[in-house]
């Protein structure tokens, strides 16, 4: 809850592999907009109720709440950073593919890919009748909000008999009697020295409490 100095060097991790990945950090940004509000709600609460004076920079005081939501804010960059990291990085069948290789149960792995791309099909269906509704309408600015019921009602209807569609198509090819296997892969060299690159310091951080360590170094130094 106020471990905010010890999750700071955490952040190394996801600001270099969004370097070395060239991930824009427009879109990092936006994303995280998305989980601000969240965090926020949560952080703000503590701001108000926990203001129990921890030190001063400046003259300024800091209470113990304020310490609490940044450790909340970093917490969430942390979590929504790696996760950015993994999906821009990594295909969407190699990430099954790797939940296989982990032994995930095999069904939730099928709802998990099948989720993901109905999403992608109910968009498509969506963008389709709200370019018909335009074009038949004449109007440029989306559909109206009386007509929004028959819209949803259409889009759940089309979206129905799409599945039922694709499912007839997957019995065709011999779901669900198609036995899906992991592919068969195995680790090179770069791959062991990226985890004990990653791992080792992460274990590291866990184990001792490096940024007092070196604050205590540095003091020492100095004095």
């Amino acid at each position: 809850r106020y471990s905010f100095v010890r999750l700071a060097p955490y952040a190394f991790f996801p600001v270099v592999m969004i370097a070395l990945a060239d991930i824009p950090w427009r879109m990092i940004a936006t994303r995280l907009l998305v989980a601000l509000p969240f965090c926020l709600f949560a952080g703000l609460s503590n701001l108000l109720l926990d203001r129990s004076e921890v030190l001063r920079i400046g003259g300024m005081a800091v209470s113990s709440g304020l310490i609490s939501l940044a450790t909340i804010l970093l917490r969430t960059f942390l979590c929504v950073a790696a996760v950015l990291v993994l999906i821009a990085v990594t295909p969407f069948s190699e990430l099954t593919a790797g939940l296989r290789r982990l032994r995930v149960p095999l069904v939730l792995v099928q709802l998990f890919e099948m989720t993901y791309r109905y999403i992608g099909v109910l968009l498509g269906e969506a963008a389709g009748m709200a370019t018909a509704y335009k074009l038949r309408g004449g109007r440029s600015r989306g559909i109206e909000l009386h007509h929004m019921g028959s819209y949803v009602g259409r889009l759940l209807l089309r979206s129905i008999d799409r599945a039922e569609r694709v499912y007839h198509a997957m019995e065709c090819r011999g779901y669900p009697s198609h036995a899906w296997k992991a592919e068969g892969t195995s680790l090179r060299g770069a791959d062991y020295a990226y985890l004990a690159a990653v791992c080792l310091p992460a274990l590291l951080l866990r184990l001792a409490d490096v940024p007092i360590l070196l604050a205590a170094g540095l003091s020492g130094v100095l004095s």
